[in-house]
């Protein structure tokens, strides 16, 4: 009986080498079996738990056409004499995608994108923000690890003899591939895949990462809208008593600046009201001053374009009047179109009738391109982290609000007309910690799922908690002034705290917003998008700037054809022939922006004991001194005086300039004169 046993097991390991054997002699096949392999992977990493197993039972078809995609890719290694160093090249960069997916997904709630890996720099300034040095020097590592292994495969890999077998294997590949958008086109066309994403991250849950992956890659910009001409685009303007987009351009009626109101717009990082939250409960409220203004004043729920992260897209919405939706999935405009591209925008159309237009961020400049877009898109300044002195940082090294207050008031202060103000907070941003580092909490989290989520939402709000006391400081401050002034607040998205659909008592993409003046308003409750708010605030205060604007304000937004309407205006200013503004390329101009409201200058430069000091005006930590473009080792001792901790030439000393030095990269952000 043991022999027979024996005899059987032997068989069995015999024919299972026989199937390797021919899987691994038939390229193909070996695709197909590793295709399936990595994807199960892949959708297990970016589902909890079993969720690759549960996605294959619950959509087969969908499950199988992902790992068609993958073998697709794979396919191409069979095109090579090294064909097992690029099967397994392709295979880990698949693998790696699904990985840093998985990693994102614990860290935010939006998944990774092909636009993440434009934004890598970006990422790299905010490392220590969300891993420790030895979490850092892990990744380190294993990326050194990962150039070494590549190069080891390189050299121990086999190759393949190719003679006589090329032709067959072409033939095979292109089948595969043809497969492959065959099974894209048909799934397309029967309603399986879809092609636009509403929501990137139930998409991506529905149709598969590799397959959303891959589309945030190939569909990009605004796709030529159907009907798009320059009869339909005349027909647009005419319906919404826009006689010419040119004319939203030209200057006239610029006493509007002198008539209306301060426009100060107020985007809180990942604000929300707490109370949303089903599974946790504090011991205070934490947002009551926020609370108190929702009650007395205009409010209710913006539904933003971002959830968990993605700050910039609603910045976009905000201060365009267009939405998101009609570009890429997972596209942000700040790192495409609008770096190159002057557009319109509520700052441009406000400038052109006599407001002064400003940008501050407690944050890099650089971050999402901000000191290259805002110039493109109307504003007459832009003041960042590194035009801000003696900024207090959140225990996560971000910078706290209440820095804020005095920008504000500088940049309204610093003109004699109007200002339009959009203000981008950033206290509340994760990485959101596990462990206690709030002392003495001001709102205690009295209840939780876990204690790792304790301490995350404890963290979290307790920074809103003082973002709410910011919020009072500001509104008090605004009060006194003797211009109207009209302030717009609102969560630019939810926090990336492991929050579902049905942990939170709203829409995901739902955050509060209250619209508050120093006069009175009439009290309108409503919930709008973030495309919408502006159009509507501006239409409340008899401001009908814009052909944005004025086509929001002159549109039944309940109609079908509003939104195909906005589509067509923003392909048409973006990416179109720009008929609205009668064919002019160049109607649209960047401004000349000048980084920080106040000016940075040097007084004197004086030797003391053989060392050089620069005496001046408004320096920061930021600042360095610079020679030739090349920054010298400088100490910062206060807003007035720097230290030159180097030796210079004294015949040089002269032509020595103070610099804003972005920390993350050294670059340099601008320069004295």
């Amino acid at each position: 009986f043991q022999m027979n046993l024996q005899y059987l097991w032997r068989k069995r390991m015999s024919k299972l080498q026989s199937v390797r054997q021919k899987i691994g002699k038939n390229g193909i096949i070996l695709c197909l079996v590793l295709g399936f392999i990595i994807n199960l992977i892949i959708e297990t990493l970016a589902r909890k738990y079993f969720g690759g197993f549960t996605f294959l039972i619950h959509s087969p078809i969908v499950f199988l056409y992902n790992s068609l995609v993958i073998a697709a890719t794979l396919s191409i290694s069979c095109l090579f004499k090294r064909r097992s160093f690029f099967m397994v090249i392709i295979s880990t960069i698949w693998i790696a995608i699904g990985v840093a997916n998985g990693v994102i997904l614990l860290e935010r709630m939006t998944p990774f994108t092909v636009k993440d890996l434009s934004s890598i720099t970006d990422a790299a300034t905010i490392l220590t923000n969300y891993f420790n040095r030895f979490q850092l020097s892990i990744i380190a590592g294993v990326l050194i690890l990962l150039v070494v292994t590549v190069v080891i495969l390189w050299i121990k890999l086999p190759r393949k003899d190719m003679s006589g077998k090329f032709k067959q294997s072409v033939a095979m590949v292109a089948l595969v591939i043809a497969l492959t958008f065959g099974a894209t086109w048909g799934l397309i066309k029967t309603n399986v895949l879809a092609t636009f994403f509403g929501n990137l991250a139930y998409a991506y849950q529905d149709y598969g990462a590799p397959y959303c992956f891959v589309n945030t890659w190939l569909n990009t910009g605004i796709h030529k809208p159907a009907g798009y001409n320059e009869s339909t685009m005349k027909d647009i303007l005419a319906k919404a008593n826009i006689k010419n987009g040119k004319e939203a351009l030209e200057v006239k009626n610029t006493d509007i600046g002198h008539k209306s109101p301060n426009i100060i717009f107020l985007q809180l990082e990942s604000f929300t009201d707490p109370r949303l939250f089903n599974k946790i409960k504090l011991s205070t409220d934490a947002i009551p001053n926020f609370r108190n203004l929702a009650k007395n004043y205009s409010s209710g729920y913006l539904t933003v374009p971002a959830c968990g992260a993605g700050t910039a897209n609603t910045e976009f919405e905000v201060m365009t009047g267009l939405s998101v939706k009609f570009f890429g999935p997972g596209e942000y405009p700040f790192k495409s179109v609008l770096r190159n591209t002057p557009a319109e925008s509520i700052a441009l159309d406000l400038k052109n009738r006599g407001y002064s237009t400003h940008a501050i961020h407690n944050h890099r400049a650089l971050f999402y391109n901000r000191n290259e877009v805002f110039k493109n898109i109307g504003y007459d300044t832009f003041t960042s982290l590194e035009y801000m002195s003696d900024v207090p940082k959140t225990p996560k090294n971000w910078a706290k609000d209440k820095i804020l207050t005095n920008q504000i008031m500088d940049a309204l202060n610093s003109t004699k007309s109007r200002d339009y103000i959009y203000t981008i907070s950033v206290q509340g941003h994760g990485k959101y910690p596990t462990e206690q580092l709030v002392k003495n909490p001001k709102v205690q989290v009295t209840e939780a799922p876990s204690q790792d989520l304790k301490w995350k939402y404890e963290y979290y709000v307790n920074q809103l908690y003082e973002m709410d006391q910011f919020v009072k400081e500001l509104t008090d401050t605004l009060s006194k002034l003797n211009e109207p002034t009209i302030l717009v607040m609102y969560g630019d998205h939810i926090p990336a705290l492991d929050i579902t659909a049905d942990s939170y008592d709203k829409d995901l993409y739902q955050t509060p917003y209250v619209i508050w003046s120093n006069f009175d308003m009439k009290k309108q409750d409503k919930d709008l998008h973030a495309y919408e708010i502006t159009a509507d605030v501006c239409d409340r205060l008899g401001i009908h700037e814009g052909t944005v604007f004025k086509y929001q304000q002159n549109t039944n937004h309940s109609e079908k054809s509003f939104l195909e309407g906005l589509n067509l205006l923003a392909y048409d200013m973006l990416y179109g022939d720009r008929y609205i503004y009668d064919g002019s390329k160049d109607a649209v101009k960047a401004t000349k922006m000048k980084m920080g409201v106040k000016t940075v200058k040097i007084d004197k430069v004086v030797n003391v004991g053989g060392r050089y000091y620069i005496k001046g005006q408004n320096f920061t930590e930021y600042s360095k001194v610079t020679l030739n473009g090349e920054p010298l080792s400088t100490i910062y001792l206060g807003p007035t005086l720097l230290g030159l901790q180097e030796e210079v030439d004294p015949e040089k000393a002269k032509d020595m300039k103070v610099s804003q030095i972005d920390k993350s990269n050294k670059e340099i952000i601008s320069t004295t004169e």
